[in-house]
């Protein structure tokens, strides 16, 4: 369990590059390299701006003063009204196993319920083994197919739950 202080909160502009980091030090882990995974996505250098937008929100976990994990919600791209999606959810090894990851999809999924939602989506990848499994114990069910039009054709695991 970790020690020292740890907090849930809403990115600022500041939070962009310890982000950003988290985010190339983390897909790769897992082989998520590449077109058609968010890594390459133009919003990863620029997230607190991205998710300034209405309907969207992201959150990142801060230990003892260091960014050490995010994720957030938005409407999803190409889906059904009423849709949205938990996006670029990751957090650095030291910062799992904690119940960080439980507590910021619960965070984001009030969130999501809050802006009006009334489905969240979300797309992972073969050996994301403890993602999956936080996910299916959350109420999320797998799919056979993705959902919209994230242009992750690299993910090959699909979830969705009601709100």
């Amino acid at each position: 369990m970790p020690t020292g202080s740890q907090t849930l909160r809403p990115i600022r502009p500041a939070d962009d590059a310890a982000m950003a980091a988290v985010i190339r030090a983390v897909m790769p882990e897992f082989g998520a390299c590449g077109p058609g995974f968010a890594l390459t996505d133009p919003e990863v250098d620029h997230l607190s701006r991205a998710y300034a937008a209405p309907g969207s929100a992201y959150f990142v976990l801060e230990r003892d003063g260091r960014v050490v994990g995010g994720g957030g919600v938005a409407l999803l791209a190409g889906g059904e009204a009423g849709v949205c999606e938990l996006r670029k959810m990751y957090f650095l090894p030291e910062a799992r196993g904690s119940g960080q990851g439980r507590a910021m999809l619960d965070l984001c999924l009030e969130t999501a319920r809050r802006l009006g939602y009334r489905r969240c989506y979300l797309e992972t990848l073969t050996g994301m083994h403890a993602a999956m499994r936080l996910y299916e114990r959350a109420g999320f069910k797998q799919l056979c197919a993705p959902l919209g039009a994230t242009g992750h054709f690299g993910c090959d695991r699909w979830y969705a739950r009601d709100l």
